[in-house]
């Protein structure tokens, strides 16, 4: 798995903010995304009863996550299926490799899965002369290129056309050179054709899953390009890789929850397909695979139960946070440096390789609040990013700076005369330095900021010294 060094992360967030493609590329999110949730929230009604009833569904699941986990098991047995425990990353590999050797299996086909991401299985398939191949068309683009998916649901939002353009030459070398490829329609129409004849060839087709039910022992896909059908349909294998906490009890749970996913995510009342599948092929089906092979993973998430993280797992993978994080919009994906990004990556990641590798992205937040507010499962994502902080600090992990000024702060805190006047001075202080213009070019250890930018100075008395004099205007002495 790709793993997080702290040093990486502001490396990374340096190089994307002055990638000016990148930039204009991260235009469209801030844009597209938000404006559409907008508009899909204010055309339901019952919008907000649907995110508190969701909400308490999934509340609910993991109060009983292992009777729901066992009554999904019970229910894909009597399908016809099979269903693989794995604890790690590297149990469900090799529990995914196993199957596919079942077979003599030379190719994958694989639907749009983070689970696959956070485990790397497309380097445990290629080193075992497996190929796997992307069908979801952002996730074969940034195969070809080598990449991780920089956002959970647009993982080639970072790209420009030319830029695919110029892979899709580089990679199709059976194809033309000159051929025309100038428009979204041409780069669509070559894709779906090579494609194709992925998904005719395959052995074995893999898909994640947005819920499992534990009611049948179903497991359900979100998509808007059909290729998930196709990768589970068409081969004669095929495998769910999820992770424990997508079960629900219900169809009529999923239901719900569907409802506040599509709009929270792309601003579509429903994604073009929900595709449900129960079992291999029976007797009488037209098509379908004739194994049906279930992996759930846990790899960090029965540790979160039970702790000031657990609310994480209900999260639903919508993307809403991110495309609402002002420091997403600044940075991307790909500078986050594992596979999940933004605020719901800043709680998950540590989560899942520790505070000691991840614990840069609970830093990397404005506390704005925006994420929470648009979570369609009433994540309180800025309070556990605090969280994260706090073990961050317990472990003496941040900078030994950083760790005396905290405790200097709270030294002078703690003692209000002493905090007053230190306050009224540096207020002083730094208005005198504001000069004319009331701007501040220069100031020790503020250089992260004045680096770039000017600082305001502050104008007139601290906030105590107003209060005070507010007060007593109040009772009559000014």
């Amino acid at each position: 798995m790709v793993e997080i060094t702290s040093p990486e992360f502001k490396a990374n967030a340096r190089l994307a903010m002055g990638d000016g493609q990148l930039q204009q590329a991260l235009g469209h999110v801030r844009t597209n995304f938000i404006n559409k949730r907008a508009e899909a929230k204010a055309n339901l009604d019952e919008f907000d009863e649907l995110r508190d009833s969701a909400t308490a569904i999934k509340d609910h699941v993991l109060e009983h996550l292992d009777l729901y986990l066992e009554k999904y098991e019970e229910k894909v047995i009597a399908s016809g299926g099979h269903v693989h425990w794995a604890a790690t990353a590297d149990d469900a590999c090799k529990q995914i490799l196993d199957i596919c050797r079942s077979v003599g299996a030379k190719s994958v086909t694989k639907g749009k899965s983070m689970i696959s991401e956070e485990i790397a299985l497309n380097d445990a398939l290629s080193a075992a002369g497996i190929e796997p191949v992307e069908t979801d068309l952002g996730e074969y683009i940034i195969q070809l290129r080598g990449e991780h998916p920089s956002h959970i649901i647009a993982p080639a939002v970072h790209l420009n056309m030319d830029q695919v353009r110029d892979d899709f030459i580089k990679h199709h070398t059976h194809l033309p050179a000159d051929r025309p490829l100038n428009e979204p329609e041409t780069l669509l129409r070559e894709a779906r054709a090579i494609l194709r004849e992925k998904f005719l060839n395959a052995d074995v087709g893999i898909t994640g899953a947005n819920f499992l039910i534990a009611e049948t022992g179903t497991s359900v896909i979100v998509t808007n390009e059909g290729n998930g059908d196709l990768t589970q349909t068409l081969p004669k294998i095929h495998i769910v890789i999820a992770s424990i906490e997508k079960i629900v009890p219900t169809l009529e749970d999923m239901s719900q929850i569907v409802r506040v996913l599509a709009r929270s995510a792309t601003g579509q009342d429903m994604s073009v397909y929900t595709t449900l599948s129960t079992g291999p092929r029976r007797e009488d089906d037209p098509d379908g695979p004739e194994e049906y092979h279930v992996v759930l993973l846990d790899n960090g998430r029965s540790s979160m139960l039970g702790t000031e993280f657990q609310d994480m797992l209900r999260c639903i993978r919508c993307g809403a946070c991110m495309n609402h994080c002002p420091v997403y919009h600044a940075i991307g994906g790909h500078a986050y440096g594992w596979v999940y990004p933004g605020p719901m990556g800043a709680v998950l990641s540590p989560s899942l390789i520790g505070v000691d590798k991840a614990g840069h992205l609970p830093n990397a937040s404005t506390f704005c609040g925006r994420c929470e507010d648009v979570c369609p499962m009433h994540i309180p994502l800025p309070k556990m990013m605090r969280h994260w902080r706090e073990r961050e600090f317990e472990k003496h992990l941040s900078p030994m700076t950083q760790r005396a000024s905290i405790r200097g702060w709270a030294w002078v805190a703690k003692r209000p005369f002493l905090y007053r006047m230190m306050a009224s001075a540096s207020a002083r202080f730094l208005w005198l330095l504001g000069g004319v213009n009331h701007r501040i070019k220069s100031l020790p250890f503020a250089w992260g900021w004045t680096r770039h930018r000017d600082m305001p100075a502050p104008e007139g008395s601290t906030f105590m010294s107003q209060w005070r004099e507010r007060q007593a205007r109040d009772a009559g002495d000014l």
